[in-house]
């Protein structure tokens, strides 16, 4: 994960079961994922206020990577290790969003555990805005944090979304 730049930035919409959802990625790594069955105007937006100076081409074959790892990940077939990310954000939603990676494919935690777990337990309300803030759904697993009593809570793809992406995980394990 990077600092904010203006680089060259590339977008596909890929195709699932379930809806399409939008991606796009700099040359260094995956910048955003859209929620579940959004238009186009949602990523455009978010790129136009976090990238003002970008050009933005549609080009499927260079998101052909991020797309197979999703396509994968729904399949039980790996999670997001070792994919490159390029997220524009704050030292404090970058530290959030690395802690969100750290929690193991299969598994909740609360915000307040998910806080004690990055170090920042007087900071629970700071570390659920960095963590509705992330730019990656899926691949920044945002989805693996709940609310203290189990329910599940905000989720900018949406709580259906959220729940598909836990009961998935929770029901087929990664190949060793």
């Amino acid at each position: 994960m990077s600092k904010p730049h203006n680089p060259k930035l590339y977008w596909t919409c890929l195709t699932l079961t379930a809806g399409n959802i939008h991606l796009a990625a700099s040359d260094n790594g995956l910048v955003y994922v859209g929620s579940l069955n959004r238009p186009f105007a949602e990523m455009g937006d978010w790129i136009a206020a976090r990238f003002p100076k970008s050009e933005l081409a549609r080009n499927d074959e260079k998101l052909a990577p991020y797309s197979a790892a999703i396509m994968d990940y729904f399949q039980g077939r790996r999670d997001f290790s070792g994919v490159p990310l390029d997220l524009p954000g704050t030292p404090f939603q970058q530290e959030v969003w690395q802690g969100l990676c750290e929690i193991p494919y299969g598994e909740t935690r609360s915000y307040s555990e998910f806080a004690v777990q990055i170090g920042k337990e007087a900071a629970v309300r700071a570390v659920a805005a960095a963590i509705g803030a992330n730019p990656a759904l899926i691949f920044v697993p945002c989805h693996r944090v709940i609310g203290k009593n189990g329910k599940l809570t905000g989720y900018r793809g949406g709580l259906p979304m959220k729940e598909n992406l836990l009961r998935l995980e929770q029901t087929r394990s990664l190949p060793s």
